[in-house]
């Protein structure tokens, strides 16, 4: 039966659209709180499961076409060398300068070039230099403080510490050029026996901030030195790119690895004629079996006592009291003999 009256906004199919409709005010309400929430953070725990974070996570981009530079033990063989480098390069100055000059390392890292130039002081000199046939370019950072000393004694002063901190004049540059080729040829020596290298200068810079020869993220190997000069207690820098020093670096590694793979072998001891008047003891003893006490009493002379037949193949053989080798026996003509089968191992080797 049909209701001929039905409910307002309803029809006969069912709720009318009108019905399920919002009005506007609705609409800013649910807005409102949907803006005042937070959003959900979820992350996925190690076990599998799923939570939320109560706070922000911070998402730090990650370049994973960057290379591992150095492990430890690269690092520590290259500190190494380079401690010789420094104490080469303080007597080598020592003796060019006719004066003391000390050198002690402070620091040997790894930057990206960004961080490097960043950590160059202001004002400072730098001076680009390239290595054949090594690829990149190298950067040596000395204190102007530092040069202007070094420039005052090559002058013939009498290498006081300079006052000033200023930027070099081009005369000043070129006369530190002097100093700054023998730190690079004993930078380069440093690697003997694995590459002939030829250092060069290529240019000269007063601001980390304008040099191009790397990428930013371009790995650098970092190492500072102490330096105490007439009363100025200063630093010089030298930063190479990785690619520079990789080919070193990987045979240095191969000449460790190659080290460590040697098995040494045991050298035969050389005979010598005083051996020829040494008697030892030889003796040959079978291990047949045991008796208790009682047993071994009993014995009297014409007893026969019986052994298995394979112990003739195990005969020990005895020198100076110490089994040796294992023999068998045998009669040769009118005389009993072993004939010596293998050699026993030695305690511990079994």
């Amino acid at each position: 039966m049909i209701n001929p009256n039905p409910p307002s906004g309803t029809t006969e199919a069912g709720p009318s659209p009108a019905a399920e409709s919002l009005d506007q005010s609705e609409i800013d309400r649910i807005l409102a709180e949907s803006s005042a929430a937070p959003p959900a953070q979820i992350f996925i725990r190690a076990d599998g499961s799923r939570g939320n974070h109560a706070e922000p996570v911070k998402v730090e981009p990650y370049d994973f076409r960057r290379p591992e530079f150095l492990t430890e033990f690269d690092l520590r063989r290259l500190r190494l060398i380079n401690e010789d480098f420094i104490r080469y390069i303080s007597s080598r100055l020592s003796l060019f300068l006719r004066m003391e000059f000390g050198a002690k390392m402070s620091r040997l890292t790894t930057h990206p070039f960004a961080k490097f130039t960043e950590g160059l002081p202001s004002p400072t000199h730098l001076c680009l230099f390239k290595v054949d046939p090594l690829v990149g370019a190298g950067i040596l950072a000395i204190s102007p403080r530092l040069a202007l000393t070094i420039v005052d004694r090559l002058l013939g002063g009498r290498g006081q510490a300079a006052k000033s901190d200023r930027y070099l004049t081009e005369i000043e540059i070129v006369l530190i050029e002097d100093i700054i080729n023998i730190v690079l040829d004993e930078w380069c020596k440093q690697w003997k026996g694995e590459q002939d290298l030829n250092p060069s200068i290529i240019g000269h810079e007063n601001n980390g901030q304008f040099l191009l020869t790397a990428a930013h993220d371009a790995l650098f190997l970092d190492l500072s030195f102490e330096v105490n000069f007439g009363g100025c207690f200063e630093q010089i820098q030298i930063g190479v790119p990785y690619c520079m020093i990789e080919p070193m670096v990987k045979r240095i590694r191969a000449n460790c690895q190659k080290n460590t793979n040697i098995v040494a072998t045991p050298k035969r001891a050389a005979w010598q004629k005083s051996y020829e008047r040494v008697n030892v003891p030889v003796s040959a003893r079978w291990d047949a079996f045991e008796l208790n006490l009682r047993e071994l009493t009993n014995f009297r002379v014409g007893d026969v006592i019986e052994m298995p037949a394979k112990i003739i193949q195990q005969t020990q053989i005895l020198i100076n009291g110490i089994p040796k080798f294992r023999g068998s026996v045998g009669v040769d003509e009118d005389r009993v003999s072993v004939q010596i089968v293998a050699k026993l191992p030695k305690p511990g080797e079994e």
